[in-house]
Order: C-alpha cells, then sequence, then structure tokens
C-alpha cells in the first residue's frame, strides 16, 4: 500500500488549555502550573544562512585531536560487565513525570555499552537525558514537576495510563506485540503525547512506520515544518534545519500522526526522524557538541511538552 506523506496545515496556537488532562483521572488539571506571563533568560536561536544572511552555522566540524578523544570516549569497554539496566520508577502523584517506554529488542541487536551496560536500544541516553531535560524544563516553566529523572513503563502497565507523556526510542529496533500497539493506541486517543527519537536511515523509518500502521490503522504520517503551532508552544523555533549529533550528513524530519487523522486537530505523535534530540540532552553536560545545538534540542523538548500537556 502506498504511504502518503502530507504537510500539516498552518495554524497559530493562540491558548493554552488544559482540557485534555480531564482524561487521565487524578492527574487532573492539578497536574501543571504554566506561567500566564513569563520572563525568560535569551536563549539565543540557531539561525543559519540564507543567501548572504543569517550568520554562522554552528558545526559539528572536530580536530583530529578531538575526534581521536570522542572515539576513545565512546568505545566501549571490552572489561565492562553486561549486567541488565537497574532503576526505580517514582511513585505516583500528581506532578510532571517523564516517561521512557522499554520495550523488548531483538536478541541478535543486544550488545555492549560503558554507559547503559547492556545496549537494549530504548535506553539510549539514559539517564542523563531526562536528568539534565527535566532541569531546564522546570528552570524555564512552571510545571510541577519530578526534577531529575523519571520513570520507565512498558506498553503493557496500566500505570503508562496515568502519565499523559512519554518518549521512546531507537524505533528501529521497536516490535511491540499486538497487545501492546493494541494499548498504545488507546493511550494515545485517550489523551497521549508520544515523542519518537533516535532513529534514521531508510530501513529505521520503515519499521517505525509499519509498526505504525499496525498502532494507528489507517494514518498517515504527516511531515511537518516550522508553521506547526508545537513549533511556537513556547519558544518560537524559526527553522527546523538541524544536524544529528556526529552525523552531520543527515538532515532531520519531522513526522507527525494526528487525532482522527486530521492534519488540522491535535497531533499525538511527533517523530524527529534522521535525528536524535536526546543525545545533545544527555551531553550538554559535556563539550561534545556545540552550546547553540544542545539549546535548540531543549527548546524542542521544552516545546514538546507545553504542546503535550496543553492538547
Amino acid at each position: 500500500m502506498k504511504r502518503v506523506f502530507r504537510r500539516a496545515a498552518p495554524a497559530v496556537l493562540a491558548t493554552a488549555a488544559v482540557a485534555g488532562l480531564a482524561a487521565f483521572g487524578q492527574a487532573g488539571a492539578s497536574l501543571f502550573s504554566l506561567q500566564q506571563s513569563v520572563t525568560l533568560p535569551e536563549v539565543p536561536a540557531v539561525r543559519w544562512p540564507v543567501g548572504s544572511g543569517g550568520g554562522a552555522r554552528p558545526t559539528l566540524t572536530r580536530t583530529p585531536d578531538e575526534l581521536d578523544r570522542l572515539q576513545a570516549t565512546f568505545r566501549p569497554d571490552p572489561n565492562a560487565v553486561e549486567l541488565p539496566l537497574d532503576y526505580e520508577n517514582l511513585p505516583y502523584d500528581d506532578r510532571f513525570v517523564f516517561v521512557r517506554i522499554r520495550f523488548e529488542p531483538p536478541t541478535y541487536r543486544r550488545t555492549r555499552s560503558q554507559y547503559w551496560g547492556l545496549d537494549l536500544k530504548w535506553n539510549h541516553d539514559y539517564p542523563w537525558g531526562e536528568q539534565n531535560f527535566t532541569r531546564i524544563l522546570a528552570e524555564y516553566t512552571s510545571i510541577e514537576m519530578h526534577v531529575g529523572g523519571g520513570s520507565i513503563r512498558s506498553l503493557n502497565e496500566a500505570e503508562l495510563f496515568r502519565r499523559p507523556f512519554a518518549y521512546l526510542c531507537e524505533p528501529g529496533f521497536w516490535f511491540p506485540s499486538d497487545q501492546e500497539a493494541e494499548n498504545l493506541r488507546a493511550w494515545l486517543l485517550k489523551g497521549g503525547f508520544l515523542v519518537v527519537d533516535d532513529f534514521f536511515r531508510p530501513r529505521a523509518l520503515g519499521n517505525f512506520l509499519a509498526q505504525m500502521d499496525r498502532v494507528l490503522p489507517g494514518y498517515d504520517a504527516v511531515r511537518l515544518d516550522a508553521t506547526h503551532p508545537i513549533f511556537d508552544a513556547f519558544f518560537h523555533i524559526e527553522t527546523l534545519a538541524f544536524e544529528h549529533p556526529g552525523l552531520p550528513d543527515l538532515s532531520p524530519v519531522y513526522y507527525g500522526y494526528f487525532e482522527n487523522n486530521d492534519p488540522s486537530g491535535r497531533l499525538i505523535v511527533i517523530a524527529n526522524y534522521n535525528h536524535d534530540v536526546g543525545d545533545y540532552w544527555e551531553w550538554s553536560g559535556n563539550d561534545f557538541w556545540p552550546v547553540a545545538l544542545t539549546n535548540e534540542a531543549f527548546k524542542l523538548g521544552v516545546n514538546y511538552v507545553i504542546y503535550g500537556m496543553t492538547h
């Protein structure tokens, strides 16, 4: 069946509402409190040259010495022990929690990492990604939230239905069961908002689209542009030109799925294809990536949360 990609119609987000939160029961409208008027520190936007204007573009170009250092840092430790990921979920209350979706990766793709122990694909950038991102989210907004981490949930856990926002990475290795696909569909249509991140190349995109066909049969993946309200939900993001961390030859593309398959309605899934926003979050405390690019990744994340929590 031919897949149809449609461009979302331009729209303006006029107000921030919390009606969608009522569907999540006890969380209700107290789940977050967004300031009506907020003064933010200046965060310089990344502007790339168009014609003769726009300023200099931040790049990931490295000297040979810097590349050697990075390669040594990321090279797997041959003496590392393959341990299962150890984590403890936050207890339920009415504060916002960053939820990461875990899934069972193909056994043949399990590899060892000096950072994550057993590389399970869904745990990429954990835990530093959410630790750093939730601190930024708390700093720039007045969301009542847990700072410095998050929770990990599978699509078969009823607890997921108490949380309206979730993050899933590496969907090229994501093969949900029929029950998991059904649960995700119910969660999305109940009011959930899913961010999909950290996948590139056609094979990964093909698998993501195939699995989403099972989750939302008959729905189209819509290519988003900078006019969509999600890119103006909190920070005004003028351009979607960006660079994948470590793979500057890639051009990120943002795909969305909409409630009732209607691009003028509520966005329920956003997917960062050819991108890895979480990697910028993870390494923001180091000097691996340019600050301007890291800032843009944080701005995207804040906008995603605000949009998801207000629609």
